[in-house]
């Protein structure tokens, strides 16, 4: 059943798909109530929420998807999601490591020649997938920032600490794991990502290049200062921040992070993988992509881990030996940034609900952790 309403003269809209097993008006009234306030604080012209239950699933979609053209923003409307890609990334990685093309304690240098004589040759992809192999910096430098100019830039650089030691979030770090991976496998990455690991994963509206076809279903971002805004090209730009999905792809990506018995033998491996912390940063575990925090998690906790401060300055880690797979009880989440878009996506596998907020602005990541706070926690109160 669908139930379109309006909002604010006009101004908003929102389309609910509701399922029998939702307490729904109640679910709706709470989602209203933290969204709105929010887009109207944050200016923020579109949004889509998506919450999943025990394998069912709710959408709410506020405002425009493009202030020209005022086209609303639905479940199948197309965002970039950042950093969320990194958790696709992850995926494909431990995905070849489950078909044993690569495993994580393999040397960068196994798949890149191009790495032979660097202080990279050596590092394992376990560091660079987890931020930790000494320094490598949130992004490439400007000069360097080019698909033909990245390995000369690797060769180049030095590390500032020993590795495994120090979390620095970093593009180039996890990139160059997302491409030695799909080198693994023996295929560019863009097309081992949209031809194999999305359809395993049932996405059929996800996509590293929209195509010709899809583009006229992409939102249009708009900058801090309202410009329109879209992401552009860079080195290891797909592997790192290049992922484009709607609602409905990314809750169910959600869902088969919640319930990978429904997948295939190997991707129900990648997904464990995944969920498995390697090292704590302090109250956060860090996953293959995916960050997580144990029960009894606080919203203290998680927006001391989801501040600016945890994406740019080092932070001191304690390797987890052995890795440790999250507990049913944890909060997983993942926030992602361009410059005209905001997300998160989080769920707790064991309550089995999950939550993606989508909107076509960059915000601040503390309002979008207690927006899906509040509304999972609601949920959870039914």
């Amino acid at each position: 059943m669908q139930i379109a309403r309006s909002i604010l003269a006009g101004t908003f809209f929102l389309v609910c798909v509701t399922t029998p097993s939702f307490a729904k008006e109640r679910i709706e009234d709470r989602v209203n109530a933290v969204i709105q306030p929010l887009m109207k604080q944050q200016d923020i012209a579109g949004m889509a929420v998506a919450i999943t239950h025990n394998g069912q699933r709710q959408y709410f979609n506020f405002g425009v998807a493009s202030k020209d053209t005022k086209s609303a923003v639905t479940d199948q409307t197309l965002f970039e999601v950042g950093s969320i890609s990194k958790a696709f990334t992850a995926t494909l990685g431990a995905y070849a490591q489950a078909q044993g093309k690569l495993s994580l304690t393999d040397p960068a240098g196994r798949f890149a020649p191009e790495l032979r004589g660097s202080a990279l040759e050596s590092i394992r992809l376990l560091d660079l997938a987890t931020y930790t192999p000494g320094g490598l910096p949130l992004q490439f430098p400007d000069d360097a920032d080019r698909p033909d100019r990245m390995f000369s830039y690797y060769q180049s650089w030095k590390p500032l600490y020993p590795v495994g030691t120090q979390r620095l979030y970093s593009n180039p770090s996890i990139g160059l794991f997302g491409h030695l991976a799909a080198r693994s496998l023996g295929r560019p990455f863009d097309e081992v990502m949209e031809q194999t690991l999305m359809p395993g994963l049932g996405l059929k509206h996800s996509h590293v290049r929209v195509p010709q076809d899809q583009l006229g279903r992409y939102a249009q971002g708009y900058a801090k200062d309202g410009r329109p805004v879209r992401v552009g090209p860079g080195a290891m730009d797909s592997e790192a921040y290049g992922v484009k999905t709607s609602s409905s792809d990314l809750i169910r990506f959600v869902e088969a992070n919640l319930q990978p018995e429904k997948l295939d033998a190997d991707l129900k491996q990648a997904i464990a993988t995944t969920q498995t912390g390697f090292y704590k940063a302090g109250q956060m575990t860090q996953g293959l992509g995916w960050e997580f925090y144990p029960a009894p998690f606080t919203l203290e906790k998680l927006l001391a881990g989801n501040t600016p401060g945890m994406a740019l300055t080092p932070q001191k880690v304690e390797p987890l030996d052995p890795p440790r797979p999250a507990p049913d009880g944890a909060w997983i989440n993942k926030t992602g940034s361009t410059n005209g878009f905001g997300a998160y996506a989080a769920f707790v596998p064991g309550k089995d609900v999950g939550i993606v907020l989508l909107a076509n602005k960059n915000y601040p990541n503390e309002e979008r952790v207690k927006a899906a706070h509040q509304i999972l926690m609601a949920l959870q109160e039914q």
